[in-house]
């Protein structure tokens, strides 16, 4: 984290855009064992990628495999050293209750999708109780209502396969308590990420037809 961080203010202060995020992020996915295996084409710009989601590791392997920025609560901002790390990668964080502010949290997705680095969502809007793939809300992909000109919407497929059940954090398991499961797993394994066909949002009439389509593509695949 010290070697990445160094690079990464070098890198700003040179005014370029920094690749250490993404790289920061990918190795501490292999760090935890994973051997990351990538089907289809990732688009690293003008892009909003909609995944399932299973565990906090699916942050780790989409910024570190597309140079995702990602769409997470107000609350995680605050957290300990996780909130600033999060900003590094220039996270997007909107107050999900806030239903007055609607509005304004789709501009600003607007705004950001507008900057080239891919922006990630999870549809699903958490993890469940199990390994399904649950309805995929769309309200996010108001921001995509009417189009933004050049972004299309990538699904992707995230396959934890054997260890699926063993990295998911599932119910009402405590953050703490997961990350330490997660972190005392012994041995690797493989996770596949499938980088599915993208669409043009323009092809579709809504935001609901966005999702549905996304998760279809998900669920098919």
């Amino acid at each position: 984290m010290l070697v990445a961080l160094a690079l990464h203010g070098a890198w700003r202060a040179l005014g370029r855009d920094s690749p250490w995020p993404r790289r920061f992020l990918r190795r501490v996915a292999v760090i935890l064992g994973a051997d990351i295996r990538v089907v289809g084409q990732p688009l690293t710009r003008d892009a909003a990628i909609a995944a399932n989601h299973l565990s906090w590791f699916d942050i780790l392997l989409l910024a570190g495999t597309s140079g995702a920025r990602f769409v997470a609560k107000a609350e995680v901002a605050s957290l300990p050293l996780i909130g600033w790390l999060a900003s590094l990668n220039r996270t997007l964080f909107v107050a999900r209750g806030d239903r007055l502010g609607v509005g304004d949290q789709v501009a600003t997705i607007r705004a950001a999708l507008t900057e080239g680095q891919p922006l990630a969502i999870f549809p699903e809007g958490t993890t469940g109780d199990d390994l399904s793939l649950l309805p995929f809300k769309p309200a996010l992909f108001a921001a995509l209502v009417p189009p933004v000109p050049c972004i299309r919407v990538q699904p992707v497929r995230i396959d934890y396969g054997a260890a699926a059940a063993d990295l998911a954090w599932l119910g009402e398991d405590a953050g703490d308590a997961h990350a330490k499961r997660v972190l005392r797993r012994a041995g690797r394994f493989t996770v596949t990420l499938h980088y599915l066909a993208p669409f043009d949002p323009a092809d579709f009439p809504d935001r609901k037809a966005m999702a549905a389509e996304a998760r279809a593509r998900i669920a098919a695949s």
